[in-house]
């Protein structure tokens, strides 16, 4: 490969470079010898579960130096280095990662609310970037991400690994050539029981003041809370989406990658009725998209377990199942429609051979980490090296973001909403189309309008006790 920090210069074209002052040649993980100029410099933002996760798969890449890690919680910070040996430098804000030369590429495994911003401010100072989804907080986040990020030529990953899984590749070209006729239903459902709910924060983030402010960022001041920190941020508007943003991101994000598809209609509701513990989004959640060509359905819950869980796409010739172990496709019966019809003795008709419409398939035997995550690395390591877009491009996750956003939107206003797919917009409906973007608080604000000037902010809303106090119900 010619070197390709030179050839990331060409590429900028006098925007602010990837990286001057490479390290020392050296040895990646594996014992392979790789060239200062086939090595990329990486510095890691969140030291959490999945922060965790990337930060062994990264290190684990012959190719890689983790070189700085921002974390604000002491112990989590101390472990993270444990694993780079003490070697990467350890940082409270991130912004000083911005301003080393040397780091090509960033990955941001933060808070949901803190996606965007983190990315779009990378993205100026010349850096790569690979964020976790969910993608944004909001839907205009997006718009201000994919701007950054083609105004400053960057590559953008996005951590819907499940792309990258050799199955669901196999599977998408299955779907596009008619394995399962015309797409007409999808399911996707995810379940668990957690009552009477979450009462005592996951760990104490022993954060001081000044740590909790930065934990903070452009969300809403409140006091601290170590109930809001560690995992449980999920269940707070303020960060999240609650399990429709974290969850169903997943499943949505295969369907609309595999039919290039995007609803035009959503209704849902939500209800948080039986948790008694803190937080404050729904525990019961069930929404309808109406997509052009085909139905999806959208059922979650935080109180009953049920049997079934997962992502079904139904066609006119069969039903795909599939997960992060594997998939199946079931093929329909080919039975007259007359035969179908239910006798008076509610017998059944005597049975006939019945022709399959499609091909049974079975492709198992995947495991997440393995065939998901460390290829999804692989790929944005390659996309860095030879500037073509990752496999979870920026635009195309921003549409998956969309329309779980809109789904909360839809329950919050109470109504269905459309979605005007030229205009980018929610149609008819200015309380819907309100949701669509949020207040940043200061400084936050500026340091996005520097980089994105039309960035439109919503104005800061007075806060609620019941939002404050973590009790709050829909």
């Amino acid at each position: 490969m010619a070197n390709r920090r030179t050839f990331l210069r060409t590429m900028m074209a006098g925007a602010v470079g990837a990286g001057a002052g490479s390290p020392s040649p050296g040895f990646g993980a594996a014992g392979t010898r790789v060239a200062p100029s086939d090595r990329v410099c990486v510095g890691m933002i969140g030291a959490g579960l999945i922060g965790t996760r990337h930060l062994i798969d990264f290190t684990a890449q012959p190719d890689v130096d983790v070189v700085a890690i921002a974390e604000l919680s002491p112990a989590r910070m101390q472990a993270a280095r444990a694993r780079t040996e003490g070697r990467a430098e350890a940082v409270t804000d991130f912004r000083r990662m911005l301003d080393r030369k040397d780091i090509d590429a960033i990955v941001v495994s933060t808070p949901d609310h803190w996606h965007a911003l983190m990315t779009v401010m990378a993205c100026a100072a010349g850096k790569d970037v690979y964020v976790e989804k969910p993608l944004t907080h909001v839907v205009r986040e997006g718009d201000w991400m994919v701007s950054a990020a083609t105004r400053h030529q960057r590559i953008v990953q996005v951590g819907t690994q499940q792309r990258s899984g050799r199955h669901y590749q196999r599977a998408k070209a299955l779907l596009r050539e008619g394995h399962l006729g015309d797409i007409r239903h999808v399911h996707v459902r995810s379940t668990r029981n957690i009552v009477p709910g979450f009462t005592r924060p996951v760990d104490d983030p022993q954060l001081t003041p000044e740590a909790w402010d930065m934990w903070l960022g452009p969300a809403p001041s409140v006091p601290f809370d170590p109930r809001r920190a560690l995992y449980h941020f999920r269940w707070y508007w303020d960060y999240s989406g609650g399990q429709t943003t974290n969850l169903l991101a997943h499943d949505l994000d295969i369907v609309q990658w595999m039919t290039d598809a995007m609803p035009r209609r959503v209704s849902a509701f939500g209800q948080r009725r039986s948790l008694q513990g803190f937080g404050e989004t729904p525990d019961a959640f069930e929404a309808t998209y109406e997509f052009p060509g085909f139905l999806l359905t959208w059922s979650n819950s935080e109180v009953s377990a049920g049997r079934w869980r997962g992502l079904e796409i139904g066609g006119t010739k069969g039903t795909l199942t599939i997960s992060r172990a594997g998939f199946e496709i079931i093929p329909d019966a080919t039975i007259p429609a007359e035969d179908q019809i239910p006798r008076v003795e509610f017998a059944g008709r005597p049975a006939a051979a019945a022709t399959p419409r499609t091909e049974a398939i079975k492709d198992d035997g995947y495991e997440q980490v393995r065939d998901q995550f460390v290829p999804h690395v692989r790929d944005f390591l390659e996309a860095i090296k030879s500037r073509r877009p990752p496999v979870s491009d920026l635009a195309s996750a921003q549409r998956t973001a969309t329309a779980c956003h809109l789904a909360n939107v839809a329950m919050r206003v109470g109504r269905v909403v459309r979605w005007d797919v030229a205009a980018n917009d929610v149609v008819g409906d200015p309380a819907a189309s309100a949701l669509l973007t949020k207040a940043y608080r200061a400084p936050w604000d500026r340091e996005l309008l520097a980089i994105v000037p039309g960035a439109t902010l919503a104005p800061a809303a007075p806060r609620s006790s019941a939002s404050v106090g973590g009790e709050g119900r829909l």
